[in-house]
This record gives structure tokens, C-alpha cells and sequence, in this order.
């Protein structure tokens, strides 16, 4: 009925604004009006509503805090000082007014301030819940997960329901690494609330961050109990037996997912890592087909269907997808790699060049980006170009392979200079390479004996 009354009132507002009428109402109406703006977040229907307000009750100190709550929303802290400084004198034994106080010096980075002020406002004995978990909040800003707890579980104390209060309670025992009491805590809070979906799960996440699966799976069955429709929660329950190893089980609770779910790509594709795990690559493949039905642009299942191709022997499949996979996802370095062997693997060395280019640039300091870009460019006959990026990579890579790499460039371009003394060069840095190098370039086969007796005879005059 309230709620009823209060739409009421908005509605006869916002037609008098419409119309351009002046209509009364009281303090508390307009209180009503602002707050029902207030909680949309529309702060500029909140502020004509204030505005309006103080025209009617121009005295109201309450109408005059609300003012102050928006100044702070608009982060307009000089005139939210000047309100302050006006109202201070009045207004000390208003809560939410305090309440208003503490979040200006809050919100300026002074949490210091903003407790004192809110341990004033619950000497007043009011929103006591809500101080609790302001203070609270205010000592985690100062880093001091002790004090933030002990105000926390005031909190709780005043609302035994607050699931605010009970999440942070945990995170500030993870933070002090008191895991013996944080399980005391909530088992002590679940024997007295045994039908908290929150305190459920902060079981199940306890103990599943511990490793501790079976424990874990406990505290999420609890919850399904209480609520079959938690989506997220078998989503974690499977993931405990994955990590079990029990991946028939995995599959069954992703499963009873697929019902309760809207988007269901995800899933199946999870399902299609169970079936894979358990090496069965067909029924793997088909969830992941599946996933791709629902979601046709899902680049995980596309690169999951890939590897399976890969090694059912499906070469032209595996190539297909891992290619739509990484047109979706081009920033990832690991689908950039694979794309490259998938090309190189089917002769397709040109196509792979843009693959191995975006490698060198994102990862420069990873020698065998370099060494895998020039050896293809040397395939393709484009020793110019690779003798550019050998160049590019010597200055940080001071690797015999690349030198022998370099050498063989600058014999194929007839550059016999360059080329024997690269090799004298690449000689000297790794002598033990020069057998595995002369099978992959032919034209360094020759001059070997030669840069060989060159180097035995520098060592020997040095």
C-alpha cells in the first residue's frame, strides 16, 4: 500500500511539472518523492523535487540533507561544504545527516574522519546495521582487515541476514589467514541460520580454495537443497569433481545445468573438456558442436574441435577452425602460435607469415618466435626480407642459430663476404651446431671446412 501511495504521489509530481501547476505537499511527502528518486538514481528528478521542496519548506532541515545526498552523488564537494557548515550546528543528532558527513569525507579520501563521524551517529541508535558496515568498509580502505571484521560482525549482529556483512566477514578472515576461525565463524552462523544460501556457499568456496573437493561439494548440495535454480553453483559442484578427477560426475551435474540455463554454449563446451579428459574424443566433439549451435561465434569450442580434429588426423579441420578461432580472438598469442604450425604443417607457409609476424612484435623477448619467422621467409625464398629480421633479432638474441640462419641468407643472395664471415661468426659462438645446420642449409655445406680452418686459426694466433 505504501508503495502504491508513494507511486501515487511521484505521478502526481511529475503531471504537475509536466502541466506547470503549483501544488502543496508536505515535508514527508516530498521526503517520499526524493528518497523514490534517490533509489532510481535519478538525481535530477531527486534535485527538482528538492528544489521544489525548499520553495514549500524553505526551513526543512530534512529536505535540506537530501539536498546534501545529491551534492555528494554529484561530486560537487564545495557546495556539499557549504550545506555542511550550514546544517552542522542543527543537525548533529540527525543520523542522516551524520550519515551524509561521514560519506563527504569519505568520498575525499579522509577514512579516518568518516569513522569518527559515524561513531557518532551510533550513539543515536539508529541504522545501527548500516554504520557497522560503513565503519567497516572504511577500515578496509585503511587496509585494516582486524578492525573492518570487528565492525562487519557488529553488523551482522544487528541483521542477522545481511549477506554483505557475512561475504566481507569471510574476506577479512582470508585477509588475517585465520582460516580455523573463519570455518568456526560460519559454522557457528550456519547452526543458527541453517537456510543461508550466502553462509552455503562461502562453505563450499572455503573449502573448495583448500583443495578440500569433498567438503566443498557438501556445503554446495546444501545450497541446491535450499535452491535447486542456483545456476552458478552446480557450475562450481562440477567443478570440484573435475578437479577430482571424476569427470562422469562433472558431466552429470552439467547436465541437470543445461536445464535450468538460457546460455547453454559454455556448458557444453565443459562438457566437451569432460569427454576429452575421459578420451572420448567423438562424444567431445559433438558437445563441442554443440556449443557452437549455441553460440556460433564461441572461439573456445572452435579451437577445443581443432585439437580433436588434429588428432583424429583431420589436418584440413583442425586448420579451419583453429583459424576462425583466432580470427575471433586475434590478441591471443597461444591461438596465433598454433595457427602458425597449422599452416606450416600444411605447406601453407605464406599464409602463416602474418601469424608469425604478430608473434615477434607482441612476445620480441621469445627467441623462437624469431628463429621460426626467418626459417619460413628462408622457405619462401624471401632472404632479403629475413635477413631484415634476423637483424631486428641478434640485438637481443646473441643465439649461433641465428647466425648460421643469417649466413645462409647471404649465400643464397650470392654474398660470399657477408656470408663466410656470419658463419666464421656463428662458428665461434656454437661450434656443436654446424652438423644439424649444414643438413638444413645446403649452401653453408661447402663453406664449413673453410670457416672451420679460419677459426682454428684465429684461436690459435689469439
Amino acid at each position: 500500500m505504501e508503495e502504491y501511495f508513494g507511486n501515487e504521489l511521484v505521478k502526481k509530481f511529475e503531471e504537475m511539472m509536466e502541466n506547470n501547476d503549483e501544488f502543496y505537499f508536505d515535508t514527508e511527502e516530498l521526503e517520499d518523492i526524493i528518497v523514490y528518486y534517490l533509489e532510481l538514481g535519478d538525481f535530477n528528478y531527486a534535485d527538482t523535487a528538492v528544489n521544489y521542496g525548499l520553495k514549500l519548506h524553505p526551513n526543512s532541515l530534512d529536505i535540506k540533507i537530501k539536498k546534501l545526498e545529491i551534492l555528494l552523488e554529484w561530486e560537487d564537494y564545495n557546495t556539499a561544504k557549504e550545506l555542511i557548515d550550514e546544517l552542522k550546528g542543527s543537525s548533529m543528532e540527525n543520523t542522516d545527516f551524520l550519515v551524509c558527513y561521514a560519506k563527504y569525507y569519505s568520498n575525499l579520501g579522509n577514512p579516518r574522519k568518516s569513522i569518527d563521524i559515524c561513531k557518532k551517529a551510533l550513539e543515536l541508535k539508529e541504522e545501527e546495521n548500516f554504520l557497522h558496515n560503513f565503519i567497516a568498509d572504511e577500515y578496509v580502505n585503511l587496509g585494516d582487515p582486524f578492525n573492518a571484521l570487528k565492525h562487519y560482525r557488529k553488523a551482522l549482529k544487528e541483521d542477522p541476514t545481511d549477506d554483505y556483512a557475512l561475504e566481507n566477514c569471510m574476506v577479512c578472515f582470508s585477509d588475517l589467514n585465520k582460516s580455523d576461525e573463519a570455518i568456526a565463524f560460519l559454522n557457528e552462523y550456519l547452526d543458527e541460520y541453517a537456510y543461508s544460501e550466502i553462509a552455503w556457499f562461502e562453505y563450499g568456496q572455503f573449502y573448495f580454495n583448500r583443495k578440500n573437493y569433498e567438503e566443498a561439494i557438501k556445503g554446495y548440495d546444501y545450497l541446491l537443497a535450499i535452491n535447486s535454480s542456483s545456476v552458478g553453483v552446480y557450475a562450481n559442484k562440477a567443478a570440484c569433481y573435475e578437479a577430482l578427477g571424476d569427470y562422469k560426475k562433472a558431466i552429470a551435474v552439467y547436465e541437470e545445468m543445461l536445464e535450468l540455463e538460457y546460455t547453454k554454449a559454455f556448458t557444453f563446451y565443459k562438457i566437451g573438456l569432460c569427454y576429452k579428459a575421459l578420451k572420448q574424443p567423438i562424444v567431445a566433439l559433438n558437445a563441442f558442436q554443440k556449443s557452437l549451435r549455441e553460440d556460433p561465434q564461441f572461439y573456445l569450442a572452435m579451437m577445443e574441435q581443432s585439437y580433436i580434429y588434429e588428432e583424429m588426423g583431420g589436418m584440413t579441420e583442425a586448420l579451419h577452425f583453429a583459424r576462425e578461432a583466432t580470427h575471433l580472438n586475434e590478441n591471443n598469442l597461444d591461438y596465433q602460435k598454433r595457427l602458425a604450425f597449422l599452416f606450416i604443417d600444411a605447406g601453407k607457409f605464406e599464409e602463416s607469415l602474418a601469424c608469425l609476424k604478430k608473434l615477434v612484435e607482441a612476445e620480441p623477448s621469445r627467441f623462437y618466435n624469431w628463429y621460426a619467422y626467418s626459417e619460413v621467409l628462408m622457405l619462401l625464398g624471401e632472404y632479403e626480407e629475413a635477413i631484415l629480421v634476423l637483424n631486428k633479432a641478434v640485438k637481443s638474441h646473441h643465439r649461433a642459430e641465428l647466425y648460421y640462419q643469417l649466413s645462409n641468407c647471404y649465400f643464397n643472395l650470392k654474398d660470399q663476404e657477408k656470408g663466410k664471415n656470419t658463419l666464421i661468426y656463428a662458428l665461434e659462438l656454437d661450434p656443436s651446431l654446424v652438423s644439424d645446420m649444414q643438413k638444413k642449409y645446403p649452401f653453408i655445406k661447402d663453406e664449413v671446412k673453410k670457416a672451420k680452418a679460419k677459426v682454428k686459426k684465429k684461436n690459435s694466433e689469439g
